[in-house]
């Protein structure tokens, strides 16, 4: 679900970034981070626990754990500490993962 972004950007960059968010692709100004990605180009969750509640980035530093995604097939990635680059994959993350469970394991 698109929505009007509720943030205004700061990043004054000239490259645009193009990847697949949620099965869409998404272009944002190069230096985005994810979590600032997703929350500026959906209104839904970034990731659903495993009792069925709708989580998405919430402290945007790394606390709370509430912004976790896959990105390129790797699990439990918290999204407001990566930057976004071209090509990434990122799938929402439903239920629990194994810690140490990735796609190269």
């Amino acid at each position: 679900m698109k929505t009007d972004s509720r943030f205004k950007t700061l990043i004054k960059s000239t490259n645009d970034v193009n990847f697949t968010l949620f099965g869409e692709i998404v272009t944002v100004p190069m230096g985005t981070t994810l979590a600032a990605a997703i929350l500026s180009n959906f209104g839904e969750a970034s990731r659903i626990t495993e009792t069925g509640a709708l989580r998405t980035a919430f402290c945007m530093m790394g606390v709370c754990f509430d912004c976790l995604v896959e990105v390129d097939g790797n699990p439990n990635i918290q999204s407001c500490m990566v930057l976004v680059h071209d090509q990434m994959v990122v799938k929402r993350q439903i239920g629990l993962r194994r810690i140490g469970i990735n796609k190269d394991d």
